[in-house]
């Protein structure tokens, strides 16, 4: 009997894309996904640590498996393996710890230890993680992710991703270009492209983001791509413009900002100011006036003073974009942010969260209102076990639902927008 194994992912958009193809080669390797109500032998997670909160979503998750599948091989990969590698091993029933250079040898790992039961702890210095592994996987969705670039040398002051990810590297125009080209040989639609930094692409390799772009507008039988996310120092107007008159780049761009004040954002060691994130989203205003645009923005961090705050809020407040991705600050060992003296209280961090997602959450509406009673083409989903509803989403990004129809999985239809919900998902009617 194969052996079976259940796949917890936390984090961004990079993990989902590199857990489902960590589940594809141990499907390959003959360990097959466990099903509803089927016991696993083997538990992966892929964990993240990009806050504080991140890292103890984490050990209550992997304790949690432990608690649950004592039986099992329980593996811990990702950016909390890679950071706290001690602190993860030294949890009861962990067996495997892989850091980032060795998340994409999982199988030996687990064949090994099938074969001999020994504990692993396999990690790496930060400065040692240098390899770029391919990614590109759907997982159960209907969007496939696309891993184009890993990595990050930027070294902001709060961020521990250049320790956790490695030093900025890409996979080849060419080797990209055929993974879609499989992609739509299978049947996808949509490719979400992925990475750490995405607009450091072909640092090394002597390629642009550009370049990339352009080839992947090229490939056949894809009908839609998104960037999920750009620094707006590397969007620059070249890559707007090609996005405005491309066949198949979708009018959707996340930018992160995380302040709108200069005085925060130089103390974060950000490599741009306000007037810049501004000129970014004009550009795009100006070519693609329904594009959906999301920000990231941190609160609370170091250094951001009562006065910081509500310049970061007016400043947000003014800027024609659609969705705010708000979290705030944590402290994070080993960041040069710690030597800074300012300090903002967690309550107050708190109400800061709140104002900011406020904003969002009227700026998101006011944004939707526009195309209630518009025809929209919508990407549907697949919906879940047991559904009445399934959801899409509109070229612009806007989350749209409808009853449950099998044959509208993964296809192109045109959607009325009717209705808002609570959660800011649209209800439509598609014609018979």
């Amino acid at each position: 009997m194969p052996h079976k194994a259940i796949y917890v992912t936390l984090g961004c958009k990079l993990n989902f894309a590199e857990t489902a193809t960590i589940s594809s080669m141990m499907a390959r390797a003959g360990i097959e996904r466990a099903g509803d109500g089927e016991r696993p032998d083997v538990c992966v997670v892929n964990t993240c640590s990009v806050t504080a909160l991140a890292d103890r979503k984490c050990r209550q998750q992997i304790r949690a498996l432990v608690r649950r599948y004592p039986e099992a091989l329980v593996v811990v990969t990702g950016c909390y393996a890679q950071l706290k590698s001690a602190e993860v091993a030294a949890i009861p029933g962990v067996d495997i710890v892989l850091g980032s250079e060795y998340k994409l040898d999982i199988v030996d790992y687990v064949k090994h230890w099938l074969d001999d039961r020994e504990r692993v702890v396999a990690v790496s210095r930060h400065k040692d993680i240098k390899r770029f592994s391919p990614s590109c996987e759907r997982g159960d969705r209907t969007r496939y992710f696309l891993k184009v670039q890993d990595g990050c040398d930027c070294f902001c002051t709060y961020c521990t991703i250049p320790m956790a990810r490695g030093r900025s590297r890409s996979g080849t125009v060419a080797s990209l270009v055929e993974q879609a080209r499989q992609v739509a040989a299978e049947g996808g639609r949509e490719i979400v492209i992925t990475g750490v930094n995405i607009g450091d692409y072909g640092k090394h390799t002597g390629e642009t983001l550009l370049d990339l772009l352009r080839a992947l507008d090229a490939v056949e039988g894809i009908a839609r791509y998104r960037i999920s996310s750009l620094e707006p120092d590397l969007l620059s107007d070249e890559i707007i413009d090609f996005v405005a008159t491309s066949r198949a780049f979708m009018p959707h761009f996340h930018v992160p900002l995380q302040s709108g004040s200069d005085t925060v954002l130089r103390l974060m060691g950000r490599r741009y100011d306000s007037n810049l994130f501004a000129d970014r989203v004009r550009q795009i205003r100006r070519l693609m006036p329904d594009a959906f645009i999301g920000v990231d923005v941190m609160v609370g961090t170091r250094g951001e003073t009562p006065e910081c705050f509500e310049q970061s809020l007016d400043f947000i407040a003014a800027l024609d974009v659609q969705h705010l991705h708000v979290f705030p600050y944590s402290e994070r060992p080993g960041t040069a942010a710690l030597r800074i003296p300012y300090i903002v209280d967690k309550q107050e961090k708190e109400r800061r969260v709140e104002r900011m997602m406020a904003l969002s959450h009227d700026k998101e509406r006011r944004f939707i209102d526009r195309f209630l009673g518009t025809t929209r083409t919508v990407l549907w989903e697949q919906p879940r076990p047991d559904a009445t509803m399934m959801h899409g989403f509109t070229d612009n990004y806007l989350r749209v639902n409808a009853p449950v129809r099998a044959e509208l999985v993964n296809t192109l239809t045109a959607a009325t927008l009717q209705t808002v919900n609570d959660d800011l998902s649209i209800d439509s009617i598609i014609a018979p």
